[in-house]
């Protein structure tokens, strides 16, 4: 495991697993099997939009693994993939992603597709993100949550983040204790 801070203009999206979930760095060629993961409408109720389909989704894919142009931001892109019997490839069933500021703060988002929901993938997931950017240096954890949002209130939780009272474009803002 790394344990030095890597630098902010190249923090990297590596590959980590976690307990069910191998969490792989987003590549173009996951936007079609993602696109049907995230084709459920109720998973835009409180972020807006609408699901995207298959180009759709390989457009945007194709500029999140671009990279953010600032040689201070850092997008980095996972795709949940459950592993099951011990078979390797197993289903897609979300996205977890931090935008790395400076290599110190770390804004951090989820996704799991509707079939997946209620078993816990989100919360280990944002648990993982969390302990493998806190490894490589991040001490700040932000994520933006809609106040009705009470699931990913719980992942937030779950990764350690509380809310501050603060809000932004009508999310609640959810920020970690600096690391100590």
């Amino acid at each position: 495991m790394r344990t030095e801070p890597f630098p902010a203009e190249s923090f990297p999206a590596v590959p980590f697993r976690t307990a069910r979930l191998d969490l792989v760095p987003l590549r173009v060629g996951h936007a079609e099997e993602m696109a049907a993961v995230l084709s459920d409408p109720a998973l835009h109720v409180f972020i807006g939009g609408a699901p995207l389909g298959g180009e759709e989704l390989r457009a945007r894919y194709e500029r999140l693994v671009a990279g953010s142009g600032d040689p201070g931001v850092s997008w980095c892109n996972w795709v949940l993939r459950l592993r099951g019997d011990g078979r390797a490839g197993g289903p897609l069933v979300g996205t977890v992603q931090a935008t790395v500021h400076g290599g110190e703060v770390a804004e951090i988002a989820w996704v799991v597709g509707s079939a997946w929901q209620g078993r816990g993938f989100a919360s280990e997931a944002a648990r993982g993100l969390v302990g493998v950017l806190r490894r490589g240096g991040i001490g700040t954890f932000v994520a933006h949550i809609h106040p009705a949002h009470h699931a990913s209130a719980a992942v937030a939780t779950a990764a350690g983040l509380l809310p501050t009272g603060e809000a932004e474009d009508g999310e609640t803002v959810w920020r970690s204790a600096p690391a100590e």
